[in-house]
This record gives structure tokens, C-alpha cells and sequence, in this order.
């Protein structure tokens, strides 16, 4: 949901109203945040933080693109690559969401905490939680997909986990390939090995994806790590 201010404006809205009410900051805050439509002032901040991450995310991709966004588990991969999809469908392009690890009242949950109703999504923004997602099933459901469509696949290394399904390597070639074609920009959201949690990195990078088999990661044109709060935007070398 669109803010009536940036996020460090309203901060200042609320402690002026703090100052000349009297009442406690946290108090003020919480009440400004259900104003703009949030349950508290950290609902708004952290959502408003994501929010802006995702819009500069968005601006660096270009039609055809191929993306890696990676992170270890609790970092909010998922949440980046929701909020990705609904930002772009909300600026007025199309986007779908693929997942085989989540049901859709797993992902209208999730779309909940993002700060947005579920029942209030635009029609641009398509979910498919069907069993069968693989390169060719999400490229049947691409064909009148508009170019610049942004597509996010949660996640990576589920694609092959059905023996008829192709290897992993061959699937990322054809939807790049494919990306390449049509202009739409493909996301895949990938899990990090157990190991970057010993590193003393402060970020993973490709060196850290978790990998059951051998995938040559230069496919990717992009790719976007984060950890801790933190996120690196890199472009293919």
C-alpha cells in the first residue's frame, strides 16, 4: 500500500503530534501507521523498507532478464520476491507468482503481512501454487504475457524434484531462453547453503547456492543476495 509520505516524514509527523499531544512516541507512531493503514508503527516501517527495496530492484531490471534472488532461510526471500510482483503489477504491468512450496492461503498470508488485502489485489497480479510448475508448464501459462511481465518462481531447487521433469540445468537454459525471446523478466528465488551461516561474509554470493545438482549459475543475468537486512544488487560479470 502507497504511503501518503515517505517513511522518514511520517516519523516526523509523529513526533510533532507526540510534542504538542503529550502522549508517548510509540503511542503517536502506532497511531499514524493505522492512519495510512497498518497495525502498528514496525508493520509500516519494515513493510515501507521493503516496499522501497523492492521499487529500486525493479528499476535496475530490463526485459528479458534472468534472476537470481537468493538468501538463507528466515531472510525474507519470499517476502522480497511477493513484494517485487505485487509493486510491479501495481505500477501498471503484469506479474505472476509460481510456487511449489506454499499454498495460495500461504501466500495471501504472506501478502497480508507484506501490508497489502488479499482481496483488494489487481488483477495483474496472477498466483499459480499448481503441483505441475516447471519451465514448460510456467511458459504455457506465459504465452499471452505481455513483454516486460515480471515473473518470480519460488522456488530454484524444487524445479526438478519431479523425476519427469527435465534437469535443472536444461530448464534454467529454456526459460532464459524464453526470457530472452519475449522480453519478460524471470525471478527465481533460490536457497543458500547451511555453511554461509559459518562465513564471515557479510552477504552470500553464487558461490554460496545450495546446488543438489550441478548448475552452471552464469545463466542468470542478474542476482540479488540478501542477509540480515542487508541486499546486494549484482549484474552478470
Amino acid at each position: 500500500m502507497k504511503l501518503s509520505s515517505p517513511v522518514h516524514q511520517l516519523k516526523r509527523q509523529a513526533k510533532l503530534t507526540a510534542r504538542e499531544s503529550g502522549m508517548p512516541l510509540h503511542a503517536a507512531l502506532d497511531q499514524l501507521a493505522q492512519q495510512e493503514g497498518y497495525s502498528s508503527w514496525s508493520h509500516l516501517s519494515v513493510s515501507g523498507s521493503r516496499s522501497g527495496r523492492a521499487q529500486k530492484c525493479l528499476r535496475q531490471l530490463d526485459g528479458g532478464d534472468l534472476v537470481l534472488i537468493a538468501a538463507r532461510p528466515g531472510q525474507g526471500k519470499t517476502l522480497f520476491g511477493l513484494e517485487l510482483a505485487i509493486q510491479a503489477s501495481r505500477a501498471g504491468g503484469e506479474s505472476y507468482f509460481f510456487t511449489l512450496e506454499y499454498t495460495p492461503a500461504d501466500v495471501l498470508k504472506r501478502v497480508s503481512q507484506l501490508g497489502y488485502n488479499p482481496a483488494e489485489m489487481r488483477d495483474a497480479f496472477h498466483l499459480d501454487c499448481s503441483d505441475e510448475i516447471c519451465a514448460s508448464y510456467i511458459i504455457n501459462e506465459l504465452r499471452d504475457a505481455p513483454h516486460k511481465t515480471l515473473v518470480v518462481i519460488d522456488y530454484l531447487q524444487l524445479l526438478d524434484q519431479k523425476r519427469q521433469n527435465p534437469e535443472l540445468s536444461s530448464q534454467l537454459n529454456v526459460l532464459k531462453e524464453f526470457a530472452r525471446k519475449t522480453g519478460i523478466i524471470i525471478a527465481l528465488i533460490s536457497q543458500v547453503q547451511r555453511d554461509f551461516d559459518l562465513a564471515s561474509k557479510s552477504l552470500p554470493d553464487l558461490s554460496d547456492i545450495r546446488l543438489p545438482n550441478p548448475v552452471d549459475l552464469t545463466v542468470f543475468t542478474k542476482s540479488c543476495f540478501l542477509h540480515s537486512g542487508e541486499i546486494a544488487f549484482e549484474m552478470a560479470n
